[in-house]
């Protein structure tokens, strides 16, 4: 199945949910009246677009349709798809692939959220581009986590540096540090605990974890993702708030899209928290990690291309 494909496939309960009653919605009103916007309305809100990403779009469209005269459902339908793509894509870094080398990538969320197993995709990703990655096992909190990176690292082929569970995760990282240094690996992924209960022990984590990345990794181009699970829909907004309030985070790897009809809440993402979506995950295949595109994303959803 190409790229694509999986794509289309992975968003069929989104595509169910939100895109057949906006397909309804249009047809059904000829006439772009304030019932059409109502209606409009309450369905990005049912698909988990978010209240406020809602309104932001239907303002939008009120404006373009006015402004370019447009009373041809089809042209306004046009229209809202141009913009879905604005919201995801404005003055965003929306590239996976680090524009220099080596690079760290700090991987946060909670647990649950399909953490670990996105870490192994995404090394799986750099690693089939001809990447050298290497794993950095410093979820020391939870035993499996460790456990559950190394079978990862097993399955796709890469090293993973770990310590004793309990151990300092700074400790971990520094020593993964080293091993990239010295193994001349091109990517280091590391992975962190996800509590988010106890927010200070958290801050403190992160804080230690990037106090390490910047002393010993000075050369190396640096990121933090956070693992959002899709299925959460608008919770998983309020969690990418709380994080970013501990965490500098520069983009989103959003879980179990194939899961959901909640697919909406990448364009909520995208508008509320101006962070950009970076992977999606698509299904449980080991090469389901797809870098978001927001214009495939679109078509895909709207299945305009054939």
């Amino acid at each position: 199945m190409g790229w694509f494909e999986k794509l289309k496939e992975g968003l069929v309960k989104t595509r169910d949910n939100l895109v057949q009653k906006v397909d309804a919605i249009f047809s059904l009103n000829s006439n772009l009246d304030e019932e059409f916007y109502e209606e409009l309305e309450e369905a990005l809100i049912m698909s988990d677009v978010g209240v406020k990403t809602t309104q932001d779009i239907i303002e939008m469209l009120r404006k373009n349709i006015k402004d370019k005269r447009i009373s041809d459902p089809e042209d306004a339908k046009g229209e809202l798809k141009n913009i879905l793509m604005d919201i995801m894509q404005r003055d965003k870094n929306l590239k996976i692939i680090p524009p220099q080398f080596p690079a760290v990538f700090m991987v946060v969320g909670v647990n649950g959220v399909g953490k670990t197993t996105s870490i192994g995709k995404l090394a799986h990703f750099f690693k089939s581009k001809g990447y050298k990655v290497l794993l950095a096992a410093a979820d020391t909190f939870r035993a499996a986590a460790i456990d559950q990176l190394e079978v990862w690292g097993q399955r796709v082929g890469v090293d993973v540096i770990k310590h004793q569970e309990g151990s300092d995760p700074a400790a971990v990282v520094f020593d993964a540090l080293q091993a990239a240094k010295a193994r001349k690996a091109d990517i280091l992924i590391c992975d962190t605990a996800g509590r988010l209960h106890n927010k200070k022990n958290l801050m403190e984590e992160l804080r230690k974890i990037n106090k390490v990345i910047e002393r010993e990794g000075e050369n190396f181009y640096k990121e933090t993702f956070l693992v959002l699970d899709a299925t959460t829909g608008q919770n998983a907004l309020l969690q990418a708030k709380e994080f970013m309030d501990v965490s500098n985070v520069n983009g989103i790897i959003l879980t179990k899209l194939d899961g959901t009809a909640k697919g909406g809440i990448v364009i909520g993402i995208s508008n509320e928290l101006n962070v950009p979506v970076k992977m999606i995950g698509v299904g449980e295949g080991i090469g389901d990690l797809l870098e978001f595109n927001p214009e495939m994303f679109v078509k895909a959803l709207f299945d305009s291309v054939k």
